[in-house]
């Protein structure tokens, strides 16, 4: 991982197929890196509600699914979209530059 002011290269484009899940650490933050239907986001991975990791969880349209209690959370916005989670996923700032996918932090 290389460190550019405040965005942290997080994987090629080529490492993240379509629809696809990708995990990451940066210093104290657990980042979760995903392509949904070709649009990339970045979100903590951390589920606010039990703590499960989200990169072990499910991907749908309407974005991740908790794999513990099955809440949703909206990746554009990481707001839950379902019960139990009440708290929002804190979302980054996404850029691909030359292939590879950066995130601000």
């Amino acid at each position: 991982m290389r460190v550019l002011g405040n965005w942290i290269k997080a994987c090629s484009k080529d490492n993240l197929g379509n629809n696809e899940m990708l995990s990451f650490d940066h210093d104290e933050k657990h980042l979760l890196i995903t392509n949904l239907n070709g649009v990339i986001y970045a979100t903590d991975r951390i589920c606010t509600h039990a703590e499960a990791d989200l990169s072990t969880g499910f991907l749908s349209d309407e974005g991740v699914r908790c794999p513990l209690h099955l809440s949703v959370f909206n990746l554009e916005n990481g707001s839950p979209q379902n019960p139990p989670a009440e708290a929002p996923l804190r979302t980054y700032n996404v850029k691909i530059d030359q292939n590879e996918i950066y995130v601000e932090v």
